[in-house]
């Protein structure tokens, strides 16, 4: 059986009725009880995010790490706490976990908790490696009653939203290409309590572990190329190299990533530890116009724009200031994108019990997240082999 017919087969399963059964229904008016498994950094922000949801209540915390998990203690006092995940997943009063582990971890809880009837939120990147995501594909296939969503915030962004709506409605033209940043200058570590928990709490910066900057950073940006673009990919092809912090890391510390579509549209995702200029940055090029997205904020970019705006760097007026949503760039003058600027990991949050309450997938769900693991995995490769590495026609999803 190949992997295609293996997914298939999880569907056959599925439309059989031989999924499990969910530990605890929640209904309309319910909380959402969750378990959250790693509370290191992202986990201890998740947790923040859902005492400030009143669809969720935080039932359970779990990290292996003894101060981690005082400090999850703190932050839900009324949490059962675990140094072993598979605790929650024998609780039938907890209907969902958030995993926010180290990267290698993702897959085996995931599966885990679909096992055990939960519905799973998954950090992004979903899982490591080709064979762990078509795996975990089939899985949360063969369980339609469980919800399954990847935690690509970005895709419940509002300012995202509407980036794709626009494009998708054709006000920059035809898609021709994208570029993509995500530039920091610092060493990327954090600071260890005892030198046992180097590669525990620094383990972005081992191979065992992590897949690094692409899987950390970039992944958020290929996720959005994906939707805005609804084509195949062909091949990944890309550099990178431990460069300038020389400290025993085994991450690359800056990455160049070109994927190709099917459809002729190229994408880059460049990803620096060293110079932070510009920073994040997303540029859609369009045949008519174009589209800048910083985390928060998005401008349009016609290629016939309006003369008078506003300065992109001073904000000071270019003309009579009478379009203050304008701004100038480049001989052109750009319109700012009406959206909230806010954090968009409540909106992502609050997609996931909206999909519990609704017993329907969300939009990030675990086909969005094999997308991105499978990709992600291409570009280590490439980068690896300093090759062109094509997508094989069992990666089908």
């Amino acid at each position: 059986m190949n992997r295609r017919q293996f997914l298939r087969a999880g569907g056959a399963i599925a439309a059989a009725g031989l999924a499990p059964s969910i530990a605890r229904a929640s209904a309309p008016g319910d909380g959402v009880r969750v378990g959250v498994i790693g509370t290191g950094v992202r986990g201890g922000q998740l947790i923040g995010f859902l005492n400030e949801l009143p669809q969720f209540s935080v039932a359970g915390v779990c990290d292996v790490l003894p101060f981690r998990l005082d400090e999850a203690r703190t932050l839900a006092p009324e949490s059962v706490a675990a140094t072993d995940y598979r605790r929650f997943l024998d609780d039938r009063d907890i209907d969902a976990v958030v995993i926010a582990t180290t990267f290698s971890e993702h897959g085996q809880i995931a599966l885990d908790a679909l096992d055990a009837g939960k519905h799973v939120y998954c950090e992004k990147t979903m899982v490591k490696g080709v064979d762990p995501a078509l795996e975990v594909l089939a899985a949360a296939g063969s369980r339609p009653g469980q919800i399954f969503q990847t935690g690509f915030q970005y895709h419940s962004s509002p300012l995202y939203r509407r980036a794709a709506a626009m494009i998708e409605a054709g006000e920059i033209g035809d898609v021709v290409a994208i570029d993509c940043q995500w530039n920091r200058n610092g060493d990327w570590r954090r600071s260890v309590p005892d030198a046992k928990y180097e590669r525990q709490i620094n383990w972005r910066m081992y191979r065992a572990y992590s897949s690094g900057l692409v899987a950390e950073l970039s992944a958020h940006q290929m996720d959005f190329c994906n939707t805005i673009l609804g084509s195949d990919i062909a091949s990944v092809q890309g550099m990178g190299g431990v460069d300038f912090w020389k400290d025993g890391r085994e991450t690359y510390d800056n990455t160049h990533v070109v994927c190709r579509y099917r459809s002729g549209v190229t994408a880059t995702f460049t990803s620096l530890t060293a110079n932070s200029m510009d920073n994040y940055r997303i540029a859609v090029l369009g045949s008519e116009g174009s589209l800048i997205l910083t985390t928060r904020r998005g401008w349009l970019v016609p290629e016939a724009a309006p003369n008078d705006g506003v300065d992109l760097v001073s904000g000071a007026s270019v003309a009579d200031g009478s379009q203050s949503n304008w701004r100038q760039t480049a001989n052109r003058a750009a319109r700012r994108i009406d959206a909230p600027d806010s954090d968009p990991t409540p909106d992502a949050l609050s997609d996931f019990s909206a999909a519990i309450l609704a017993g329907r997938q969300p939009a990030s769900d675990v086909r969005v997240g094999a997308l991105a693991s499978i990709q992600v995995q291409m570009a280590i490769d490439a980068m690896d082999r300093r090759a062109v590495v094509p997508w094989q026609a069992d990666y089908d999803i």
